[in-house]
């Protein structure tokens, strides 16, 4: 098939998906509405563009953003901080601020992603939580569902200080947390045990739902600005919001006790952290779209993805099994070509920090590890997945996809 040809396939795979299209406009709109009303309400100024630096005394810019992600999250109290450089930083600082020695820490979606082993101790780590004499447990999904019977007796036995949720897989094979299911559990739990605390880790799901989990009862949530929220204009940073007094006891814990929210300059970020939110809704628009396209192509090429195009769109990533490593590397070098930045460079697997088996990245990204702009990553296991996120305009991400139809059509 010539290039022409594969363009028109393209397209006509883009017709058959306009219905899904349709509804993401829709939840495009509703969650801009969300964030204008948010910064409005606050009354964002120019003066709140501008940050401080030192100790951060008196940043009304920070304040600000803080007050309008609060909004946005329906909750009462947010820290959006350049010092947190990653989700996994935030949640980190999260768990140990919520925890202390002989305290229980329960994951009820099974094992977290692999960068929080050596945080939590699953491997083993001198300053990991465990090693501090906080204990862990956790509960896996059973064909994706909550295993509610195990959630409970842990709860009725007073041993859990913690709830973890992971809405988004990680490097598994399981279905993402949507919006409802996230619900029923958190009420489930709460029939049962009234004082634990419900913390959801939201990375690459927020805005993908017309709700965020601060909505449907957690007490805190977690996630990074270098991906959706960030929209490609955040440089660095994350956020935790949920309960004032929670919130309070992670700023302490980022900081120091005794100053919490009230030190940590903003430096340029206030600026990036409102204009990224501001963008946030359309940039994921442009992120699912490229998702649901993908989910089509790849399909039709006879590769199993999942979520499949007219499923349930949970967050911003999509895995394509290939069972195959050399197709799996393939594929990133599609993407790492498909790229505006270092297009000319060939991702080979490698060793990473957190990860027990080699991964292959490919991310041409102006913001180093930003998983917004399109990229795709995966560990070279069985059964060789590739983890596709990404797109800051729809446009681009077709490129992409007309990129890998020609390579995969070869094989």
């Amino acid at each position: 098939m010539d290039r022409k040809n594969i363009i028109e396939f393209v397209y006509d795979c883009e017709d058959r998906v306009k219905s899904q299209f349709e509804e993401v406009d829709k939840l495009c709109f509703f969650n801009s509405m969300k964030v204008l009303k948010a910064m409005q309400n606050a009354r964002v100024s120019e003066a709140h563009l501008h940050g401080t630096n030192g100790y951060g005394y008196n940043d009304m810019g920070r304040d600000v953003v803080e007050e309008v992600y609060s909004e946005v999250f329906k909750c009462e109290d947010a820290l959006v901080r350049g010092q947190l450089i990653s989700g996994t930083q935030a949640l980190t600082v999260a768990m140990s601020a919520m925890l202390r020695p002989g305290d229980t820490m329960l994951s009820i979606t099974g094992k977290p992603y692999d960068t929080l082993d050596k945080v939590i101790g699953i491997t083993p780590n001198d300053s990991s939580l465990m090693s501090y004499g906080i204990k862990y447990e956790q509960i896996d999904l059973i064909n994706n569902e909550f295993d509610k019977e195990s959630i409970y007796k842990m709860l009725l036995a007073k041993q859990v200080k913690l709830i973890t949720i992971q809405r988004s897989k990680g490097y598994s094979t399981r279905d993402s947390i949507g919006i409802d299911k996230l619900a029923k559990i958190i009420s489930d739990i709460r029939k049962v045990d009234k004082e634990v605390i419900i913390m959801v880790d939201n990375c690459y799901c927020e805005f993908v739902s017309y709700k965020e989990p601060t909505e449907v009862g957690a007490d805190l949530v977690v996630g990074s600005l270098i991906k959706n929220l960030g929209a490609g204009i955040a440089t660095n940073g994350a956020y935790i919001c949920g309960k004032k007094k929670l919130v309070e006891l992670c700023a302490e814990r980022l900081n120091v006790p005794g100053q919490g929210k009230e030190v940590g300059p903003a430096g340029d970020n206030n600026r990036k952290f409102l204009l990224g939110l501001y963008m946030a809704p359309s940039v994921v628009k442009s992120s699912l779209k490229t998702k649901i396209l993908f989910s089509y192509v790849m399909e039709q090429l006879g590769y199993k993805v999942s979520p499949r195009y007219n499923e349930e769109m949970v967050d911003i990533v999509l895995n394509i099994e290939f069972r195959n490593k050399y197709k799996l590397i393939d594929f990133c070098k599609v993407i790492q070509n498909s790229s505006a930045i270092d297009s000319f460079v060939e991702p080979t697997p490698s060793d990473m920090p957190g990860y027990d088996s080699q991964v292959i990245m490919a991310s041409g990204s102006f913001t180093q590890g930003s998983s917004i702009e399109i990229s795709c990553d995966g560990p070279l296991r069985d059964p060789y997945i590739a983890y596709l996120q990404g797109s800051l305009t729809y446009d681009y991400g077709k490129i992409a996809v007309i990129n890998a139809v020609s390579e995969f059509m070869k094989k």
